[in-house]
């Protein structure tokens, strides 16, 4: 079947009014492509504001979310307030979640299913450090980051899984065309062993690791890459060349 391309931008911790701005600017001005789900990730602060100055084919998520609805957990935002805000998605998992703040897959696959439960979108981060790379280890980590929501018995439908692989973000290196679609490859075929043939080919797949205007449109031709998950190219105009990277 054929899935639609779906780009999200996230900001990560950047940003005030002023920079805000000059992004909403950008991508309002950008023209409208129906072919391809957009979504930028904003710090928390920005989230309101973003929403309402944003064109309406241009949605927004929350970076981050916490397993319940409210309660003393401080600093955290739950998936209740994220839908409040007249949002739909969130991104979980994240490589900087795992490595910086020491999130487990147990907890990430807690958080997915109270969001998904909440009735937000999920955008499902997993990916492999380069030491695992390197001793052969791609394959494994990513099954085993997928397999504590397999476990979970979630619905895919509201699931877009993104390939980042932790030694491309940030740094300048990216996977290879080959490379990220070998991974894609592999984590579609996990989907239709472990869930089912239906949701391999129905989940889309995206990568996310230093995506930039000039390396979008090769990525974008391989069969299993189905979008991207740009980190600090999405806080500038040549973000809009990513999401038109298939037109």
């Amino acid at each position: 079947m054929a899935r639609k391309f779906f780009v999200g931008g996230n900001w990560k911790m950047n940003g005030d009014f002023a920079s805000v701005d000059g992004i909403v600017a950008f991508l309002n001005q950008s023209a409208d492509n129906s072919n391809v789900d957009v979504v930028v990730a904003p710090p928390a602060p920005y989230l309101a504001y973003a929403k309402a100055n944003l064109k309406a084919g241009v949605l927004v998520a929350a970076q981050n979310c916490y397993k319940t609805a409210k309660g003393a957990f401080t600093g955290e935002i739950s998936p209740a307030m994220i839908k409040d805000l007249g949002l739909e998605w969130v991104i979980l998992g994240h490589s900087e979640r795992r490595h910086v703040f020491g999130e487990s897959d147990a907890l990430i696959a807690e958080k997915t299913v109270h969001a998904l439960e909440s009735g937000i979108k999920v955008i499902f981060c997993i990916g492999e450090k380069l030491e695992e790379r390197e001793a052969g280890h791609t394959k494994d980590v990513n099954f085993r980051q997928l397999q504590a929501i397999v476990d979970k018995g979630v619905s895919w439908e509201n699931i877009v899984i993104a390939y980042e692989p932790v030694w491309a973000i940030g740094t300048g290196k990216t996977a290879s065309p080959e490379q990220a679609q070998e991974v894609h490859e592999w984590i579609r075929a996990f989907l239709k062993e472990k869930v089912s043939p239906a949701v391999a080919d129905a989940t889309r797949i995206i990568y996310g690791g230093s995506v930039t205007a000039d390396n979008a449109a090769e990525l974008g031709k391989k069969p299993d890459i189905d979008g991207f998950l740009v980190g600090g190219a999405s806080l500038k105009p040549d973000f809009v060349k990513i999401i038109n990277a298939r037109s």
